[in-house]
């Protein structure tokens, strides 16, 4: 398995800056998980938003990650680069759709969406495997994201108090 330290590195123009998570994907260890802690920070002033402007900005978010993560896999010649996160950006918004408010529910999808975008259960694995192109690099972490949704969703429902 190629190192992340030997993979290409991008030039910053502004759709690798994207796709790089605006130099968070950059870090050579976990850059997923810092790129989804860069996400949490987008998050704090949108989820201020109502609802129905929240989704549309993730659904815009997630649509135009086809193309971003796509151009910058090209320009690099690598498929699904490490370093390319906005893919964790979509995963991340989307988990947080409808969220209970609380520190403590930024955390709980933070740890839901990390957890299905790294262990990939079926079908993410399978949409990670067969998916290529810029689709297949948001597919698998828009499919997590909504794994994680459901999850808080349960989680909001059985257990109100959690985050209290």
């Amino acid at each position: 398995m190629t190192k992340h330290s030997d993979l290409p590195k991008p030039d910053m123009n502004p759709i690798n800056l994207m796709a790089f998570g605006f130099g968070s994907g950059c870090t050579p260890k976990a850059p997923g998980t810092m790129g989804t802690l860069f996400a949490v920070g987008l998050y704090l002033p949108l989820s201020y938003l109502p609802l129905g402007w929240y989704i549309a900005m993730t659904v815009a978010v997630s649509l135009l990650g086809i193309f971003i993560c796509g151009w910058s896999a090209k320009d690099l010649g690598v498929h699904d680069h490490p370093g390319i996160v906005w893919d964790e950006f979509a995963g991340y918004f989307i988990t947080m759709i409808a969220a209970p408010t609380g520190w403590q529910w930024i955390v709980i999808g933070f740890v839901l969406f990390r957890f299905f975008d790294i262990l990939k259960p079926w079908p993410i694995s399978l949409a990670d495997k067969k998916l290529k192109g810029g689709f297949g690099i948001m597919f698998d972490d828009i499919l997590a994201g909504l794994a994680a949704l459901g999850c808080m969703q349960l989680l909001a429902h059985y257990l109100p108090g959690l985050g209290a």
